[in-house]
Order: structure tokens, then C-alpha cells, then sequence
């Protein structure tokens, strides 16, 4: 056997930087990710590591990605652990539950990233004040993508903590945390003239003719060094080729494990393959004992061939090297490698998804029993956030069906979450495999995806909607009441983007057409969705009982009725479940529908008046629309982040934004989305003061004293177009209009059309009857959700009320408004307050001394300028024109009080210190 220290030869650079890591001096650096090619070294560096933590009296935690677990959620975060589970029940209550479901300890459905996260970060930080911990991860190529989620949030907020992670995986594969921007070290060959010394180190026999051909085959590889010379001289005795010309050397290297398998007796090697396919690790650093139940016995000839190594600390077996596992699993017979999963599944008897997994890898013949344990497993892995792994499971249930209808049904269950998981392209494959099952030319189920793929990538509304009604007609009847449900939620989000009133009647016809099966939550669809202003006025009752019913569910349900919410402003009542299931599904979850949640997100921030916030998620959001291809939802998020620019005064990025909007959604008929391009010019144009251009963009959306139906911004456009109204001399129609609004008893669907219905009132009732509106406008008690519309309508109660020359009760207003546009960032808006506070002959207040602020759009870009950065960069990254860029830092500079990109870091540096101080 070679030693440590040989092993190590060459890699003085790599080991500084290890010692770095676990200096106990203060650092920013807590974790440091190894890439390099198979065999390289990375693990005995990890090894090497784990040395180094214990001479500094560090406690060590191990896990490695094994391939066979890499679907089934939080595998690898139980390994991790596993040692320190007896800290879990010290937890809160929260933390304790939300590490049990996860781990599967407890059932029900896992919580969200964020609150799991939260607690394995409790659950180290309580460990490591005992003892310091090093975290050692291995192989993170084959993590469950649910734990990676999940180590990525705990490695980012490292920096308080006495808690070190390093990180290994081969370089020439995608690994979960790729996206997560840790710093990297990557492990290279080692050069000639220390490969040279590790090959003289660890085989001094060698002839000089046999030592060229080894570093000559070896390239440098630690791994190949040592093992290469063993198996030349098998190769001379047998007569051999290991290893043939051109192929690469991992590949080698795995012929020459295999070569060695073969030499085992067959007990062995099939109690080996057992462990292999049980996820035992490989390298020789400890591990938890968990992951690999299957307990491995009598090897002693495989320790004796190099295939197997003993950590001497504490006792555990592992395969020298992933290569050895994956040979030992290419060489057995496919009867063997079905025993043996067989043997695993009665090993995993208690744990409903390996079992399921072991059955399937042991059953070759149609098994509806095994087909049933699949799904079993799908259904657990979608409530945990395993979108991805659900879809795996229900294909193989497809698989070993017996019964063609339970095939396609199972295929088009995979197909409907792989839709909601943005795999569109996989999901229609799903469904012309389920629709060959059955004979069918198209299914109902195969006519749905079509329209996702239409709908979300395209904005195709017109084809979707026809798809959709003519599979309705022709298979809606002999549907299952699950098929017609999905089909008409599809059917109603269509109708939904499109606001087209000939496309809901369509709809509406569909629906009456099958009135006896149509489900409660359906209608309440309908009705948030469609018509508002006439169907609205149960929605918010019918939701608060419903939520509370799922909000457990299936995350496509959740993320419906969010939708549902938002129209009746009630998305704040059930924030933390909106949250919940952006931060659970992540990326390996319910992809489509974590896009469509982060836009409510975005719009319940807009809301509540927290806007920079709103900007991080409109572009977290649209990066992730941009990446999947989802043209429909990025759109979405440009027409959101337009607003808040529009409310900003940010008029030029608003009128990009808009205009961008407009090129792509008009031509495709999308309503939804050209009725926001009408509201962001209607906010540009009235907080530019370009009060006729405001109502032109107003009244294109509706006419005053109707609420145009099936148009979703009118009703919420209600205080915009009065205001615009007003100041274009159109009292008439702005009364009118408030009338119209307390008519069809706006006021009664949700407490913000209660506020603007009251404050139009109030901007257009005689005199003797505005103060009582204003007064009781402003005293609603859920107005303070809604800042921007309260402070909007302090403001013109302020302007009211210094024309009546109540100059002290209208100094309050306008300072109370002032406030709220400082707070908001909305300068036009500020700026109007503090010009009428002037004209009441107060001083204006200002909370920063008058110090003027940067928006948080400006502070990034000032902020990414900074760095050195070109205009044209900072647009790529921000979704933005290099002009749009050049222009906010034309306003940047002055409010800096500087005049070149060279001193921003320093008035940044200083602004942030005031702002500390």
C-alpha cells in the first residue's frame, strides 16, 4: 500500500490553500470547491484536509454524491447529518419539524428552502460550538439537487460561524452547484517533474524503461501513477490490451479495476456489488454509515487487491476510487446486478422511495405492483420539491405497467409535471409515448402540453385557446374528472393572458358545458381570473377557505390560487406560503410554477411599497425566464420592473421597458400584457406631469363610467384615470368614473379597490362632502398595505385642503405623503409634496439631510461601474441598453458630487459609511 504523504507529492500550492481555509484567523473565504479530472487527487486532498482540521482540533463531517441516490431528495443531507443528529431535538420547534419531514423522519411534505436551510445552519452552528467543524463533500456531481439547494443556502452565510466546507467534484461534469458562485481551486496533472518523484516514491522497482511508459500513459494523474505499474505487469503476464490507444484515461483506469474484479471470487464480488449499488462510498476518507445499510462483510482479498481501503480512525470500508464502484457494477450480468437490487429493495422495506427504486432496477417484466411503488414515490418526491425525480419515477411506472391505459395515464401524469417543472420538450415527448400506448392520434393530455408550449414560450394565446376548446369538445366527455380539471385550468389561464372577451366567452361556454362536473376550485378560478368587477365580490371568502385546505398541496395548486389572491389583494394574508413554495421547489421542482410565483412575489412587493426588493426579484425572475426559454413570463417581468421604473421616474428605462413589451405582446393578442403597457405609460406620463398623454393611455384601457369587462387593469386603474381626468379638466368623466366604481361596489372585492373607490370619490365629490370621503379613505385600516395608492391620495387631500387655506391640516397631509414617496423612491411624486408643502409655507422635511439618494437600480449600477465594468457589460448583466445604463449614472454622478467613473468606489464607500453612521 502507497502512503499518505507520497500521494501528496507536488501539491504544495493546493495545500497552502487547504491551511488557509482552516486558519483559525478571521476570513471571508469558508468554503472552497475542488475541480479536477477523475483520479487527479482531489480526494486525498480532501483526505489530506481532514488531517490538517484535526491537528487544529477541528470535528470532521463527511458526505459524497452517490449516483444510485442522486433522484431521491435530501439523500445526501441526511448523510451529512447523520453524525450530528442527536443535536436536532435541541432545535426549535419550527427548525426540529422542518429537518424531520425533510429527512424523512416524520412524514408530510418538506417546508421551504429557506426554513430548512435555516435549520441545518442552527443545527451546525450548535455542533461547531462544541468543536469547530470541517465539512467534507465528495463527488457533488452525483448530490440530489433538493440537498445541494440546501448546502448552497448553509455555505453562503458561513462567514459567522467556526465552520469550514470544502468541496470536490471532476470537472468535466455539471454538478447542482454550479450556479451557486463558489470560489474554486482547480486540481491539475501534476507536472513531469513531480509526477516523476510520486512514481519513484511510491514504486521504487520500477526499470527505467517501465517508468517512461508509465508517465508517459499516466499524463500526470497521482491516481494512474500508482495503479498503472500493477497493471502493466498483469498485462505482460496475460497478454492483455488494458489499455488501448485513444481511449480516455478514466476509462483506462476503469479497465484496470475491472481487470482486478474479474481476479475476485464470486462471493466477493457480488457482496462488492451489492455495496456498489448501495451507494457506498469511494475514497478513504470516513464517512456516515447511513447512506449504505447494506452491511459488507469478508472482503478481505478486495482490501488485499486495492479496491477497497479502511479508514483507520473509525473503521469504514470504501472503494478506493469512484471508478472502482462503476467497474464493479459494468462487470456483473444483468441477473446478478437485478438480484442484487432485489436483496436492497427488502434492505430498504421501511423507506417507501429506495425501495421503489431498488424494485425497479430488479424487475424486468411488466409489475403493476412495483409500478404502484413508483408512483407511491412520485407522489412523495413532488411534495418534498423533487419535481424532477417524480417525473423520473412515474416514466419507469410507465415502464413496468402491464396495462396500456395505466401506462398512458402514468406517462401523462410525468408529462403534466414535467410541464409544470419547465421541461416542455420532455413533456411532449412524454405524451406522444402515452398517446402511442393507447393508439391515439392526440390526446387530451398531449393537446394541453401543446398549448403550454404555445402559451409560455411563444405567447401564442389564439392557438392555445383553439387547441384547448377543440380537445374540450372532442374528449372532454370522456375525460376522467382529473384530465377535464387540468384542461380547463389550462383553458383558463389562456383566457386569462389573452383578456380577450370573445376568448372567455368561449370559455365560459365550455365551462357551463360541463356545469356537473366542473370542480368549486375551477370557478374560483374563473372568477379572480376572468371578469373582476362582476364576479369578484366572493372570491376573497372562497380563498381563505380554500388555502387553508392546501396549503399543503401540490404546488400547481398553491401557485393557482396565489394568482387568485393577487386579483382580490390578498396575496399579503399568505405570503409565507407564496414563499414557501418558491424557496422548496427550487430547481429541481415545479420550475413553471416557481416562475409564476415569483412574479406574485414581485407584485406583492410592489404592493406593500418595498420596491428595491421588487427589483431584486424582477431580475432574479427574469434571468430565470431567459434561461428556460419562457418568453411569455419574461415579458412579465419586464412589464412589473416598468412599473416600478415608471413610478420612479425613471422614464427612459420606463419607456424601453414599455416599448419592449408592447413590440412583443400586441401582435400575439396577449391583453394581459398590453394593458400593463398602458399602465406603465400612464404612470410615466402623470409623474411626469404629462397629465393628457396619462389620460390618453388611461382611457385606452377603459372608458370613464364603465369597467371594461375581462380587462384586468380596469378596475385597478381606477385612481389613474381620475387623477388624469382631473387635471385635463375632465371632471365630469372623473366623477362619473368614482361613481361607477361605487356603483358596481368595487370597494366590497378587496381593501385596495376599497381604497381607490373612496379616494376617486373624494378627488371628485363637492366640497361640502370630500372631507368626510378623504378622512375615511385614509382611516381604512388595511389602507397602510397599499402605500403608494394612501400616499397618492394624502397628496391630492393635501392640495384640497391648502385651496380651502387649511394650510396647518394640509401641511400634515402633504408631510405625511412627502414621507411615503421618500420611503417608495418616487421622485416625481416626492417632489410634487414638497412643492405644494412649500406653497403652504412649511419647510420641507428630509429624513437624510437632504442628502439625495440612489435608487437601488442606481446603486447597482453605480456599484458594477465601480468595479470597472463597461456600460455595455452592465446592461448584459441587468437586462438593460447601454444607454439606458449611461443614463443613470449621468444622474448618479451629480447626486455623489462626483464627476468620472474613477471616484465612484470612494463615494460609494462614503456614502455607505453615512448611511451606517
Amino acid at each position: 500500500m502507497t502512503g499518505r504523504a507520497p500521494r501528496l507529492i507536488g501539491r504544495d500550492h493546493e495545500l497552502g490553500v487547504l491551511r488557509d481555509l482552516l486558519s483559525t484567523a478571521p476570513t471571508a473565504r469558508r468554503v472552497i470547491f475542488l475541480r479536477g479530472d477523475a483520479g487527479v487527487g482531489k480526494s486525498s486532498l480532501l483526505e489530506a484536509a481532514a488531517d490538517l482540521a484535526a491537528e487544529r482540533g477541528m470535528r470532521t463531517l463527511h458526505a459524497s454524491g452517490v449516483e444510485s441516490e442522486a433522484t431521491l431528495p435530501y439523500a445526501a443531507l441526511h448523510q451529512l447529518l447523520h453524525p450530528v443528529r442527536r443535536h436536532i431535538g435541541d432545535l426549535s420547534e419550527e427548525h426540529r419539524s422542518a429537518l424531520e419531514r425533510a429527512l424523512g423522519q416524520v412524514s408530510g411534505a418538506a417546508p421551504d428552502t429557506m426554513t430548512i436551510g435555516s435549520a441545518v445552519l442552527d443545527l451546525l452552528a450548535l455542533t461547531a460550538s462544541e468543536q469547530p467543524l470541517f465539512l467534507i463533500i465528495d463527488d457533488v456531481h452525483w448530490f440530489d439537487r433538493p440537498s445541494a439547494e440546501i448546502c448552497a443556502f448553509v455555505f453562503r452565510r458561513l462567514a459567522d460561524y467556526e465552520i469550514v466546507t470544502a468541496l470536490a467534484a471532476r470537472s468535466d461534469v455539471e454538478t447542482p452547484f454550479d450556479s451557486a458562485r463558489l470560489p474554486e481551486l482547480e486540481i491539475s496533472a501534476l507536472p513531469e517533474s513531480a509526477a516523476a518523484d510520486l512514481l519513484a516514491s511510491a514504486h521504487p522497482e520500477l526499470s527505467s524503461d517501465a517508468r517512461r511508459e508509465v508517465l508517459e500513459h499516466a499524463q500526470g494523474n497521482p491516481l494512474a501513477l500508482e495503479e498503472l505499474p500493477r497493471a502493466f505487469a498483469a498485462r505482460r503476464v496475460s497478454g492483455d490490451d488494458l489499455l488501448p490507444a485513444g481511449v480516455p484515461l478514466s476509462r483506462r483506469l476503469e479497465a484496470v479495476y475491472g481487470h482486478r474484479v474479474r481476479e475476485l471470487s464470486g462471493s466477493t464480488r457480488l457482496r462488492l456489488l451489492r455495496a456498489a449499488l448501495d451507494g457506498m462510498r469511494a475514497g478513504n476518507a470516513p464517512r456516515s454509515r447511513t447512506t449504505a445499510r447494506y452491511r459488507l462483510g469478508d472482503v478481505d482479498e478486495a482490501i488485499e487487491m486495492g479496491l477497497l481501503v479502511v479508514d483507520p480512525r473509525e473503521g469504514a470500508m470504501a472503494f478506493k476510487h469512484p471508478l472502482v464502484r462503476s467497474a464493479i457494477a459494468q462487470m456483473a450480468t444483468p441477473n446478478e446486478r437485478r438480484a442484487a437490487h432485489a436483496d436492497l429493495a427488502e434492505v430498504y422495506r421501511h423507506d417507501p422511495e429506495r425501495r421503489a427504486w431498488h424494485l425497479a432496477a430488479a424487475t424486468l417484466d411488466p409489475d403493476e405492483s412495483v409500478a404502484a411503488a413508483l408512483e407511491k414515490a412520485a407522489r412523495i418526491a413532488t411534495l418534498r420539491g423533487g419535481s424532477t425525480a417524480a417525473v423520473a419515477a412515474l416514466t419507469r411506472a410507465a415502464e413496468l405497467s402491464p396495462r396500456n391505459a395505466d401506462r398512458s395515464r402514468r406517462l401523462a401524469d410525468a408529462a403534466y409535471i414535467a410541464g409544470q417543472s419547465a421541461q416542455l420538450d420532455q413533456a411532449q415527448r412524454l405524451l406522444e409515448e402515452s398517446d402511442r400506448a393507447v393508439g391515439a392520434v392526440e390526446s387530451a393530455a398531449s393537446a394541453m402540453t401543446s398549448a403550454y408550449r404555445a402559451l409560455y414560450r411563444h405567447g401564442d394565446v389564439a392557438s392555445a385557446h383553439r387547441e384547448l376548446v377543440h380537445a374540450l369538445r372532442r374528449e372532454g366527455d370522456g375525460a376522467d374528472q382529473e384530465m377535464l380539471s387540468r384542461l380547463l385550468h389550462v383553458l383558463l389561464a389562456v383566457s386569462h393572458f389573452a383578456s380577450d372577451p370573445q376568448l372567455w366567452a368561449l370559455t365560459d361556454a365550455e365551462l357551463d358545458r360541463f356545469v356537473d362536473r366542473v370542480e368549486p376550485l375551477t370557478l374560483l378560478y374563473r372568477d379572480a381570473w376572468s371578469d373582476l368587477a362582476r364576479r369578484g365580490f366572493t372570491v376573497r371568502a372562497r380563498l381563505e377557505k380554500t388555502f387553508a385546505e392546501l396549503s399543503s398541496g401540490e404546488p400547481w395548486d398553491l401557485m393557482r390560487l396565489a394568482v387568485s389572491a393577487f386579483y382580490v389583494d390578498s396575496l399579503a394574508d399568505y405570503r409565507p406560503a407564496l414563499r414557501k413554495v418558491v424557496e422548496r421547489e427550487g430547481e429541481a421542482g415545479a420550475i413553471t410554477n416557481v416562475m409564476t410565483m415569483l412574479h406574485l412575489v414581485m407584485l406583492d412587493q410592489i404592493g406593500a411599497g418595498h420596491w428595491d426588493e421588487a427589483e431584486i426579484t424582477g431580475r432574479r425572475g427574469l434571468e430565470m425566464t431567459i434561461r428556460h426559454g419562457y418568453e411569455l413570463f419574461a415579458h412579465q417581468f419586464r412589464s412589473y420592473l416598468g412599473v416600478i421604473a415608471a413610478s420612479r421616474g425613471d422614464l427612459e428605462q420606463a419607456r424601453e421597458l414599455r416599448d419592449t413589451v408592447e413590440s412583443w405582446a400586441r401582435p400575439r393578442g396577449i391583453g394581459l400584457l398590453t394593458q400593463f403597457h398602458d399602465l406603465i405609460g400612464t404612470l410615466a406620463a402623470l409623474g411626469a406631469g404629462d397629465y393628457e398623454t396619462a389620460y390618453m393611455y388611461a382611457s385606452s384601457v377603459t372608458q370613464p363610467g364603465i369597467f371594461t369587462p375581462y380587462s384586468h387593469q380596469a378596475p385597478r386603474m381606477l385612481l389613474d384615470l381620475v387623477e388624469a381626468a382631473l387635471h385635463t379638466g375632465r371632471s365630469e368623466q372623473a366623477r362619473r368614473h368614482a361613481l361607477a366604481a361605487e356603483e358596481a361596489r368595487l370597494g366590497e372585492i378587496s381593501p385596495r379597490l376599497e381604497l381607490v373607490t373612496l379616494g376617486s370619490l373624494a378627488m371628485t365629490a363637492p366640497d361640502d362632502q370630500a372631507r368626510e370621503l378623504y378622512e375615511r379613505a385614509l382611516a381604512l385600516p388595511a389602507g397602510g398595505r397599499f402605500p403608494f395608492e394612501q400616499a397618492r391620495i394624502r397628496l391630492a387631500y393635501g392640495i384640497w385642503l391648502r385651496r380651502l387655506h387649511a394650510n396647518s391640516a394640509a401641511r400634515e397631509a402633504l408631510h405625511f405623503a412627502q414621507e411615503a414617496f421618500a420611503r417608495l423612491g418616487a421622485r416625481p411624486w416626492l417632489e410634487r409634496a414638497q412643492l405644494e408643502l412649500r406653497a403652504t409655507g412649511a419647510g420641507v422635511r428630509s429624513g437624510d439631510g437632504n442628502r439625495p439618494q440612489l435608487t437601488a437600480q442606481e446603486k447597482e449600477i453605480a456599484e458594477l461601474a465601480a468595479t470597472g465594468l463597461s456600460n455595455k457589460e452592465i446592461g448584459a448583466r441587468l437586462f438593460l441598453s447601454p444607454r439606458t445604463v449611461g443614463s443613470h449614472l449621468y444622474k448618479v454622478f451629480p447626486k455623489l458630487g462626483i464627476t468620472s467613473r474613477a471616484s465612484l468606489r470612494d463615494a460609494l464607500a462614503a456614502m455607505n459609511g453615512q448611511q451606517e453612521g
